[in-house]
């Protein structure tokens, strides 16, 4: 969020508790968290809109359950995830088929591949670096996450690849990459900081979000 420069725009962070094995359990913890840790970002601010930063928590606590938590406060404020805010992405880009990478056990993908297809997304492929443990998962290269993205998107026909997991880094290498594939790239951080500024009726473009940066919400 610190490379997103726009006037007037002021991005402020409170961190959660999160177990170092990501593991379903692990995950669904984090939702009894999410009120207290919402409490930290004082609701006299007047936020333009919340996110929480877990894509596979957000998918198997639920889309409507963390926005319910986040809301309850900061009533009335729009509320976004990097899952509710990749299948913005992908619908605003107007891509169908996806290819997915993420760093995640089987068991933690899965969902997350289970609510594209629930939302109507076709999901071309998969690919995972099978890694269990978050203090190494954010440790993975950009060059990593790239050849990664370059294997999915080579498997089979698709019009987008997501790289799922706020922890993967992408900023530096998506423009680069989109040219190489000629295809949108969406990770969790790029979806998650297009969705926030656009539900705060922010529509400047991002050139460090590839392609995504140019498109405004449908």
């Amino acid at each position: 969020m610190r490379k997103i420069q726009i006037a007037g725009v002021d991005w402020l962070h409170a961190r959660i508790h999160n177990d170092d094995d990501v593991t379903p359990e692990t995950l669904t913890a984090m939702k009894s968290r999410l009120p207290e840790v919402a409490a930290l970002l004082p609701p006299g601010f007047d936020f333009s809109a919340l996110g929480y930063g877990c894509t596979s928590a957000s998918t198997l606590i639920g889309e409507t359950a963390v926005t319910e938590a986040l809301q309850s406060v900061h009533p009335g404020v729009p509320c976004t995830n990097p899952v509710t805010a990749a299948v913005a992405a992908f619908r605003s880009l107007k891509a169908q088929r996806i290819a997915i990478v993420t760093p995640y056990t089987a068991e933690v993908t899965a969902p997350i591949v289970d609510l594209f297809e629930s939302q109507g997304f076709e999901v071309s492929a998969v690919g995972s670096f099978l890694e269990p443990l978050d203090s190494v998962v954010c440790r993975i290269t950009e060059a990593s996450v790239a050849d990664a993205v370059k294997h999915v998107a080579s498997e089979s026909p698709c019009d987008a690849v997501f790289v799922s997991c706020t922890s993967l880094r992408l900023f530096g290498v998506v423009n680069q990459l989109e040219e190489s594939l000629n295809k949108p790239v969406v990770s969790s951080n790029l979806a998650l900081t297009w969705h926030l500024l656009r539900l705060a009726g922010i529509n400047d473009p991002l050139a460090t979000h590839g392609v995504l940066g140019h498109q405004r919400l449908l």
